[in-house]
């Protein structure tokens, strides 16, 4: 069974802002040299770094810096013979069996690295259950993220994708914007969504957003704020999606794209009802600060 993301490759511009902006987001630097570093989530899921110019990273799928490959865990050693056979053009590589999805995004397999980890979140008392007595909730100075949640990327050909995911690697769409958009979730019980694929108007193909999972609300917070002030730029929020019912806070990324904070995603199993929604903002977004919080100040930023 496929569990989730172990690691995500980044191809980089520049090494050393990646590295800075990865250890300022809470990973935890593992190793460092000219030619790229590791850094890894709290459950030892891994970010790797490596200059955009080396000749053994897969190719990219849009120019500048952005994500070459994800590697996908899984709960058994003998399940990569089984995709080895059944994924068109699946090979053995450097990170397990190796294909390519109809985006052209080099995909990994591998026994899952990853490891349990204790954690608590702050719990919430709402008018029908007081499960927090006699103690404050959390306040965070910063983020360490518990695991990297999912990876957003857009496709051109966005029912191919699907396709592939859900035929040769049994992945659940969880809700979609019809023929536009779909969230995957990489086995029937897990969280809302490990993947989404989405079709613009001008069909491009490149990343989104990878996201990075805290405990909770208050870590989001906490981790956006303590981002800000080391000097880092809010592409949006914080804020909450209705689709999935978490909270996020996207911030621009020179690994590519975004990098997102993330809590509070809907668990699904299979029993879940999956919903077409309508594509528009509001559905986006229930409500999202444009230009983030000021770090310092905490109030809302009105300019950069």
């Amino acid at each position: 069974m496929i569990t989730g993301i172990d690691k995500i490759v980044y191809g980089v511009e520049d090494l050393d802002a990646c590295v800075r902006f990865f250890t300022d987001w809470g990973l935890a630097l593992q190793q460092q040299e000219a030619s790229g570093a590791c850094l890894t989530t709290l459950d030892g899921c891994e970010v790797e770094l490596r200059l955009a110019t080396d000749p053994t990273l897969p190719e990219a799928i849009e120019p500048g810096s952005t994500v070459r490959k994800v590697v996908w865990g899984t709960s058994e050693e003998s399940e990569l013979a089984r995709l080895q056979q059944k994924l068109p053009g699946a090979q053995p590589g450097p990170d397990g069996v190796e294909a390519v999805d109809p985006n052209g995004l080099t995909l990994a397999f591998r026994k899952t690295r990853r490891r349990p980890v204790a954690l608590t979140g702050s719990v919430c008392n709402t008018v029908d259950q007081t499960l927090r007595v006699d103690e404050r909730a959390r306040v965070y100075e910063a983020a360490q993220p518990y695991k990297i949640g999912h990876v957003v990327f857009f496709a051109p050909e966005v029912q191919a994708c699907v396709s592939f995911y859900q035929e040769h690697l049994g992945f659940v769409v969880s809700d979609c914007y019809p023929n536009a958009g779909y969230f995957l979730r990489c086995r029937p019980e897990g969280g809302h969504h490990d993947l989404f694929v989405l079709q613009t108007p001008d069909r491009k193909r490149g990343l989104n957003h990878v996201s990075y999972t805290v405990r909770d609300i208050h870590e989001v917070f906490g981790g956006g704020m303590n981002i800000d002030r080391k000097g880092w730029t809010t592409q949006l929020g914080p804020g909450r999606h209705p689709i999935s019912s978490a909270y996020f806070w996207y911030f621009h990324c020179p690994a590519g794209a975004t990098a997102e904070y993330y809590a509070d995603e809907d668990v699904c199993t299979a029993a879940w009802t999956p919903r077409e929604w309508e594509r528009t903002p509001e559905n986006f977004a229930e409500w999202a600060v444009t230009q983030g919080f000021d770090g310092t100040t905490r109030r809302p930023r009105t300019s950069h």
